[in-house]
């Protein structure tokens, strides 16, 4: 699309969920990444405020406005194909077209009480920081509430996956430790 000047303001809508490596190569491509809070809805909402004609989750939600305002996975398959065919491109010529980073997901089951705690904690926010700074250049953190469950949900994404593994459950156990003086 951006090659065919069909991509609104060269910009792409993801969410804090995308995976890193896909970021940095929409980079190398002048490609812009717009990013939002998880959910079709944040996705949408800054496409539409924005003027953003493609955007999605990194499970597979690709929202394309110039045809429909909800996901839709066979107008999806349809609208690149097509983009496919205008170029002249076979779909296999992309498989492996940018190195995604390993990511790291481990969930923390806690109470209501719990996720209060753990937005006000500031020793909390400043482990997170320096878990953060250990990263830099090489991956990143994303510790977040869950909407809909009693979780709280951190995701330690980057280069090595040895690495964040050990980081990601660094800050776990933080938590953890944490939450357990509250009873939570």
């Amino acid at each position: 699309m951006k090659a065919q000047g069909k991509l609104a303001q060269d910009t792409a809508v993801v969410t804090v969920m995308s995976n890193l490596g896909f970021m940095k190569h929409m980079e190398k491509r002048g490609i812009r990444t717009a990013t939002t809070a998880v959910g079709d809805r944040y996705v949408l909402e800054e496409m539409l405020a924005k003027g953003y004609n493609v955007g999605g989750e990194q499970s597979g939600h690709v929202i394309l406005t110039d045809f429909a305002t909800t996901g839709d996975g066979q107008l999806t398959a349809i609208a690149l194909l097509n983009n496919f065919a205008k170029e002249d491109k076979k779909v296999s010529e992309f498989n492996g077209c940018y190195s995604k980073y390993p990511q790291v997901l481990i969930n923390i089951k806690t109470t209501a009480e719990g996720k209060a705690f753990y937005k006000k904690d500031e020793y909390i926010e400043g482990f997170i920081e320096a878990k953060q700074q250990q990263l830099m250049g090489a991956g990143r953190v994303l510790v977040r509430l869950s909407g809909t469950e009693p979780l709280i949900r951190v995701m330690v994404e980057g280069e090595s996956l040895e690495k964040i593994t050990a980081v990601a459950n660094e800050i776990v156990d933080k938590i953890k430790a944490r939450l357990a003086t509250i009873g939570a």
